[in-house]
């Protein structure tokens, strides 16, 4: 399989302690600084990303997840209910009214 293309940059100034370190790991590594770099910042994307996008229960948790997925929905509020029921003015094709502002 080819590795997609790479048209992109990124610019970094780095402080000349942090350009060392970076040469230093990335040589363990036997890996350019480009390489140690894009690779170290895309695993890190990844878990960032990842407890963004991902929830973890315990049994209980769990449990009191699923049954209230599983119970009878609530009755919504009234303004709630007319506000779900209503057509909305970007449906039909009408203009808000003007609200007049006081000076």
């Amino acid at each position: 399989m080819s590795k997609p293309a790479r048209s992109e940059k990124v610019d970094l100034r780095i402080s000349p302690t942090a350009k060392l370190a970076l040469r230093e790991a990335a040589a363990l590594r036997h890996k350019t600084v480009s390489e140690f770099v894009l690779e170290s910042a895309l695993e890190r994307a990844e878990q960032v990303l990842a407890a963004q996008t991902t929830v973890r229960l315990d049994t209980q948790d769990w449990e009191a997840f699923v049954q209230a997925l599983d119970a009878e929905p609530k009755a919504l509020a009234p303004k709630l209910e007319r506000l779900m029921t209503t057509r909305s003015v970007f449906e039909d094709g009408r203009r808000p009214k003007a609200v007049a502002r006081k000076r």
